[in-house]
């Protein structure tokens, strides 16, 4: 599927808000309410566009994250992706090139749910070493829902 400028505009208008209304999405771009539609409905069959979603903010997230590095026993992968799967405060994990194999980002409303996640984490079969590093503050956040 090709995404021309227009597309790109329309992507950008939905990640700044994802709830616009079509009406204004056209206003914005300069063009039908019906070409709008049509454009977000190709967007959404082909791919481009595979959901909408909610971005909480700083008041609704918990309040301690933070990001484990694993080093990981060969071929354990699979085993240790799923124990991490059963852990609630696990939120995302990246496989990754460099000194660590896995890089595991949490989230904990407490220092002993986090304390006792990455206890869990560090006694899990095929995990060789773990770091954990605590996040303080966000200076910059780019991410879009």
């Amino acid at each position: 599927m090709q995404i021309d400028d227009t597309d790109r505009a329309l992507l950008s208008l939905l990640s700044e808000n994802a709830r616009m209304p079509i009406a204004m999405l056209a206003r914005r771009l300069g063009l039908a309410r019906t070409t709008v539609q049509a454009r977000l409905d190709r967007l959404e069959t082909n791919g481009a566009i595979a959901g909408y979603t909610l971005r909480l903010g700083a008041v609704a997230h918990p309040r301690i994250r933070a990001t484990a590095l694993l080093s990981i026993e060969l071929r354990s992968g699979p085993s240790v992706l799923q124990k991490l799967k059963t852990l609630p405060a696990v939120e995302t994990v990246h496989t990754s090139s460099g000194r660590v194999d896995l890089v595991v980002e949490l989230a904990a409303e407490s220092t002993a749910e986090l304390d006792e996640t990455l206890d869990r984490i560090g006694e899990t079969r095929g995990v060789r070493s773990s770091e954990s590093l605590i996040h303080l503050a966000t200076k910059l956040d780019r991410r879009r829902a």
